[in-house]
This record gives C-alpha cells, structure tokens and sequence, in this order.
C-alpha cells in the first residue's frame, strides 16, 4: 500500500485470552469505562455473528468518523494536543502518571492506520505506561554528543570492548540508567549517541513498568547488564517492533507519544560524517520529539527538518582535510530560515518526503517509513527476546 492510500483508522482490538463472552465482555466494559472516563469517542466494531465459536477479543476500538475527522485528520496525530485545547506541559512536569499524555497515546492508537493486537488487557496498560515511562525519561534526557567517547558514571559501570558497558556488582538498572542520562540526577553530561540514548530511554521505561508488574524480567534485565551490553542491532532485536515497512510505509503525521523514530540525512555528503547520518529521537507528544543536547528546547517538526537539512551547511573540512559538523554554523541557518517564512516553506516541504532507502541520495526527504516500538513485558505475553535466554 503505498504512502497516502491509507483512508481510515483500522485502531487495535485486544486478545483476552478467555472463550467465555461473560470474561470478554468484563474485560469490553473496562474500557468503555476507561474511554469515558477520558471523553474518547470510540467507534466500536460489531461483532461477526455468522462466527460458530466465540470471539476471544474485545475490540475493534477506532476512533468515530466524526472523530477522526476532528482530531487526527490524514491521520496526523501531532496536533491532538492542539486541537483539544491542550496547554504545552512544562518541561519540569512530572508526566509518568499524566492522564492528558495517557489520553493523548490512547487517541493515536485508535487512529492507527493498521489493526495492532495487544495480547492481553495488562499488555495494554503497560504498553501505555511504558511509553509515559519513557518520555518521562525523554523530557530530562541530556548527553554529550559523542559517537566514541568511551563516558559512563564510573560508580556504576565497568566497560570492555568485548561486553560493552556492563553493570557493576549490587548496582540498580534503573538508578545507573538514570544517573547516566539526567543531569538533574547526576549533576553532570556523558558522552553518548543519540541511538544510544535512545536505548537507554527505551531500555529505563521498560525496567520501571517491569519493577511494577514483572519484577522477573527485571532482574533478568539486570542480569543480562552484569554479564553483557546488548546495544546496535541486538538491542533493536531483544526489545522493538518495528510498525510498518518500506513496502507499505505508514502516514507521516501518524505518530504514538514514544514511538522511537529515524529522521535521516538526505544529503550524501554530509551524512558521511560519524553520528550524522541521520537522527534518532523519542515522540514526547504534542507535536514535540526529544532533544538530547538541548532538552529544554524539544523539536516540532519543521525544526527537525531544518536542522538535518542545514547539516549540509554545517560539513566543513579541518586543517588535514577531514569532514567534521560545525554545529554554530547549522544553527544560524536555522535561525536565519526561521526568519523567512517563504524559504523554511520550501525546505519542509522538500524534506517532508518519504526517505530514500538505504545507499540512495535522489528525490528523498527526510521521513522514515516506520516506527519502532517496545516490546510486549508482562508475565505471560513477554515476547523480549535477551541473548541467550
């Protein structure tokens, strides 16, 4: 299906894992009962009655016609918060235990444009506590950019090439992953990727949710970061899915408040330089995506699209010929952008493409086909995938 052909949201139903329809319909009632508690209006699918077996699932949930046409038209989730009226949640709001945030996931699920089976009633829950776990973590997340500076908190992590940085011994997860990315904790800035951070990210909101409602996977997880790292690609295959594909590449606007997301540098020069190819960040929601460096300035859209765009600006060579980023340089094309309303038009609207696939530098924007999502973590339905388990 290719970009654009998407017409309607298809939402999520939920497998309960019961045969009964009395068990069914308790599990349908909590949820009526949770969207109106939010005041999401809900388009609820009847059930196929022409099926001789009972139908373990509730759902499907969409969004209304009406609904989406209000709240999410073309499936643009980045102004929900805008449309309904919603004030920008200051930087400093604790927004792990937000219902506007919890309201504002539950909306972009029910305007997905594909059906997503949630495994069970909990797997729901937590994958929405997660997600307010990790922008939670987004919001104060701030590094040293570096892309090999070797730079932990040395009071909670040894390194080696072999197992990457792992755990000391009697040292919590979620403390050394916390201490490692906040400075409101540490008092102090690491040297790490964005990719990486946004592993830490991911990897910090899933042992939160996993402390609460499956303490095993959490020390599982602990284990795993005494004895070795799992980053890169292994990361992505113990504890993702990716939503979408290039084949069948998902509405642009469409996005989940911590969705993990790939913006990628169009400009083949430029995306030579080490840490440059493009740009990992986490949705926070309400239209803004994390920013690592400067974590009291999120990005909207069109000041990430400016940004990667002006990277071609920025690529200078030093003295001995090298290609490196001069970051000021970047910045003041932004600004000066920002400035003229008519030019920061046509840069949008040329990086507001479909990226290019892999090795391919032609009519390409900056935006990716897919998104990444966490796994499910619950006692049960846990599909994380640790090496070696």
């Amino acid at each position: 299906m290719p970009a654009g052909s998407w017409t309607e949201p298809r939402g999520f139903i939920i497998d309960t894992g019961l045969t009964d329809q009395q068990s069914v319909d308790h599990v349908h009632a909590q949820l009526t009962a949770l969207f109106e508690r939010l005041h999401v209006s809900v388009h609820i699918a009847p059930v196929d009655a022409s099926r001789a077996d009972p139908v373990p699932v509730a759902g499907p949930y969409r969004l209304t016609a009406e609904a989406f046409s209000a709240l999410t038209p073309d499936f643009n989730t980045m102004d929900v918060a805008s449309r309904l009226g919603w004030s920008t949640l200051p930087n400093d709001a604790d927004v792990s235990d937000n219902e506007i945030l919890a309201t504002e996931i539950i909306l972009a699920l029910l305007a997905s444009p594909m059906l997503i089976r949630f495994p069970s009633l909990d797997e729901f829950h937590s994958a929405i506590d997660v997600r307010r776990f990790m922008i939670e973590a987004g919001r104060h997340t701030s590094m040293e950019f570096h892309t090999e500076l070797v730079d932990r908190p040395p009071e909670f992590w040894n390194y080696s090439e072999e197992s990457g940085f792992t755990l000391k011994p009697g040292c919590s997860l979620i403390e050394a992953l916390q201490i490692t990315t906040q400075p409101r904790r540490s008092g102090r800035l690491y040297g790490v990727s964005c990719y990486r951070a946004t592993e830490y990210v991911i990897l910090l909101g899933m042992a939160q949710e996993a402390q609460r409602h499956h303490p095993a996977l959490l020390k599982a997880l602990e284990n795993q970061w005494h004895t070795k790292a799992v980053a890169s690609g292994r990361f992505h295959e113990a504890f993702l899915q990716e939503i979408g594909s290039n084949e069948v590449p998902l509405p642009m606007g469409w996005y989940v408040p911590g969705d993990r997301v790939w913006f990628r540098n169009p400009d083949s020069v430029s995306s030579d330089i080490a840490g440059f190819e493009g740009s990992w960040v986490i949705y926070l929601g309400q239209g803004l995506f994390a920013n690592f460096w400067k974590p009291d300035q999120p990005f909207d859209l069109i000041g990430k699209c400016l940004e990667i765009f002006f990277w071609r600006d920025g690529a200078v060579h030093d003295p001995d010929g090298a290609l490196r980023m001069d970051e000021s340089i970047v910045e003041a094309r932004v600004n000066e952008s920002r400035a003229q309303p008519d030019a920061t038009q046509g840069i949008v609207q040329q990086m507001l493409r479909l990226r290019d696939l892999q090795g391919i530098y032609a009519q390409g924007g900056c935006m990716d086909n897919t998104r990444e999502w966490p796994r499910w973590l619950r006692p049960g339905t846990c599909d994380i995938r640790l090496p070696g388990a």
